[in-house]
């Protein structure tokens, strides 16, 4: 679908700057060819409402003008609704490419680290956990453990 002349290939939307631009490009497009059947549907309209065909009635010749502006309207209701959907190709592009993978990585992450954070921490070479440190009553009568004292006397 990609043409040479737009320089765009499908690869080129995989990041969200692209689409955007993509769709930018797309909208100013569409509302070239919007302006353009809307000045087609004027001046079709124009035309007809000041030269009415001398050898129709009135119905037919509302008929006939009927016929050949509808198009033109339906046409442009088509392509300002094509316009308005480059908005929503872009927002669920962005949506569904990038920001709910994003939120899938950052939600294994954190589940990878609960679990890591709920192992125990093991021995080198002897596949046995750390001891648990037991904590004495005198520990905290004192003011914290061995280290927590040496830490505290140490000049800064």
């Amino acid at each position: 679908m990609s043409d040479r002349s737009s320089g765009w290939s499908g690869d080129m939307l995989d990041q969200p700057e692209m689409v955007e631009a993509w769709s930018r490009q797309l909208r100013a497009s569409l509302a070239e060819y919007v302006d353009h059947v809307a000045r087609m549907r004027r001046d079709a309209e124009a035309m007809w409402a000041a030269n009415p065909p001398q050898e129709y009635g009135s119905f037919e010749a509302w008929w006939r003008h009927h016929k050949v502006t509808a198009p033109f309207a339906k046409l442009q209701e088509h392509l300002e609704e094509a316009v308005k959907l480059t908005f929503v190709v872009a927002a669920q592009h962005r949506r569904q490419r990038h920001e709910l993978p994003a939120e899938r990585q950052a939600r294994r992450e954190a589940a990878e680290l609960e679990r890591a954070a709920a192992q125990p921490r093991m021995l080198r070479g002897g596949g046995q956990p750390y001891p648990a440190r037991k904590r004495s009553g005198a520990d905290e009568e004192s003011g914290g453990s061995f280290m927590d004292h040496l830490a505290r006397d140490r000049p800064a």
